[in-house]
């Protein structure tokens, strides 16, 4: 398997956790807050998949899924329509309300559709090149790829984790 397929791989697995974690939920228990400085799983799922369309955006030079096939205006979040998640406060997360299933898996599956689709384009080459140049050493669009999936991984990973908290609050 050569690096763009298990890029490909890594990002399809992050697919099938996304909706394993939100399947079969409520809005409340999407919302649910272990205490109130937590994440919610609506709120992990809304951020991994915004910073994925974000960054993937910015290295295919394309515009982002979340404006570009109307994701934004569908979440109705109260945040400007570049907002990603980062650096947001307690109450701003609180603010990721309404949502459901079939809107957080949809979105998920549209940006992960427009990732395979860039990755389907990288070379071997392409891997090597600088896509940040705010970084010491610079970024390459192999750092910046693994950063992306990582972070994925991490919060889809946490979004599981409330997921079994949620139910067995319900239980």
């Amino acid at each position: 398997m050569d690096a763009r397929g298990l890029l490909s791989d890594g990002f399809g697995r992050v697919r099938s956790i996304v909706h394993a974690a939100v399947e079969g939920l409520t809005a409340e228990q999407l919302e649910y807050r272990p205490d109130p400085q937590a994440n919610s799983i609506a709120w992990l799922i809304w951020h991994l998949v915004r910073v994925q369309d974000d960054h993937i955006a910015d290295v295919a030079g394309t515009e982002q899924v979340w404006t570009s096939a109307g994701w934004a205006k569908r979440f109705g979040l109260p945040f400007d329509e570049s907002a990603i998640g980062y650096g947001q406060s307690s109450e701003e997360v609180a603010q990721v309300r309404g949502l459901t299933p079939d809107l957080l898996g949809g979105y998920a599956d549209a940006v992960l559709d427009a990732t395979e689709s860039y990755l389907g384009t990288v070379t071997a080459d392409d891997l090597d090149r600088v896509v940040d140049e705010g970084w010491d050493p610079p970024v390459t669009l192999a750092v910046r790829l693994v950063s992306v999936l990582s972070d994925d991984l991490q919060h889809v990973g946490q979004a599981s984790y409330l997921r079994g908290l949620v139910l067995r609050r319900s239980s």
